[in-house]
């Protein structure tokens, strides 16, 4: 599923909901309780997730769903991991990765919507 995840440079909350088998609501109060779930959002001020993120609710699904951690237990863990160094603090700056991702999803948006040259 994580080689699914890394292809796009983010994903609606509808693909979010998607790929981790979550309802939206669950994904909105999530970020309610986790200072590590708050995705950008655009400029239709729509929920944006990159794939670190959707990583991270795939963890907290996990934690609360697998193991059984509470939700403070869960949001403690976080924090254990985040210290740690095994959860990498999410950076908002726009790297070439992403520029690149972005351009190729315009790319391939843009060819969808192009009609074909007429004859």
């Amino acid at each position: 599923m994580h080689e699914h995840i890394a292809k796009k440079a983010y994903y609606s909350i509808g693909e979010a909901c998607e790929l981790t088998g979550l309802r939206p609501h669950v994904l909105r109060y999530w970020e309610t309780q986790f200072e590590v779930l708050r995705p950008t959002k655009n400029r239709a001020g729509n929920r944006v997730y990159r794939p670190k993120e959707v990583e991270l609710i795939l963890l907290v699904k996990r934690l609360l769903y697998e193991e059984k951690y509470t939700i403070e237990g869960a949001r403690q863990k976080l924090q254990e991991l985040r210290q740690s160094g095994e959860i990498e603090e999410e950076r908002r700056d726009v790297t070439p990765d992403f520029l690149q991702g972005m351009k190729d999803e315009l790319r391939d948006l843009r060819s969808l919507l192009t009609p074909p040259p007429s004859a």
